[in-house]
């Protein structure tokens, strides 16, 4: 009968194994970063489809009609999530046009998904207007114009969240674009998107009552595409 011995790895055989391991790392982990960012960009599209259906929705129900004309508003998250009072109005929206998630509104945004999204309202120049910190309307929100447009970007917090950003506005169209411009300036977490960058170049600075570029190049030099 042999003698039993305990025999456990030898040196070169774990640095074998820790070879092995750091090698099937380096080949999943970008695989799944990619993964993570293309699933990041998929839920970015549809929630901008989820807020052009509300916003058509809070207009065509007048929830903002504070200039009393008889046509309603388009509204910011806090107006339609029930969050904060609509112009206009005496008592915030029941029910809702879009969920309670939307109520999370921090610096004017709400982050969803690796994403922030922004509404822009027009002042009375076209003047891309921010939702208020906290949520709700700015002063400057001009009724008639705000009866016709609005625009929404969505843009990466980090480079590990997705690489490109998006907008789309009344017309309901959402068109993309690379995080990163030909000179190598990203959009990502506080640096975002001017109110008119993915426009073609309007006559007023930040103006939001122009046509978004599709196909070709917006205020902020990137291509922007449309996304089917």
């Amino acid at each position: 009968m042999r003698p039993r011995t305990d025999r456990g790895f030898t040196i070169i055989e774990l640095m074998v194994v820790v070879t092995i391991i750091a090698v099937l790392i380096s080949l999943a982990v970008p695989n799944l970063l990619s993964a993570r960012m293309r699933a990041n960009e998929t839920a970015a599209i549809s929630t901008l489809r989820t807020i052009a259906s509300a916003q058509s929705a809070y207009q065509s129900r007048a929830v903002s009609d504070a200039d009393a004309d008889g046509t309603g508003s388009f509204g910011y998250f806090g107006e339609m999530s029930g969050l904060t009072v609509p112009r206009g109005a005496s008592e915030v929206l029941t029910p809702p046009v879009l969920s309670s998630t939307f109520r999370l509104v921090t610096n004017g945004r709400v982050k969803h998904s690796g994403y922030y999204f922004r509404i822009y309202l027009p002042d009375v120049d076209g003047v891309g207007i921010r939702e208020l910190a906290t949520g709700g309307a700015a002063a400057q929100v001009d009724e008639n114009l705000s009866e016709v447009t609005w625009c929404c970007y969505a843009w990466a917090i980090n480079g590990h969240s997705g690489d490109r950003v998006f907008v789309t506005n009344q017309r309901g169209d959402i068109v993309a674009a690379p995080g990163i411009d030909a000179a190598g300036v990203a959009y990502g977490g506080s640096n975002e998107p001017e109110p008119d960058a993915g426009f073609l170049a309007p006559a007023t600075d930040d103006s939001i009552l122009g046509v978004l570029a599709v196909g070709t190049v917006g205020t902020d030099n990137r291509v922007w595409v449309a996304i089917q």
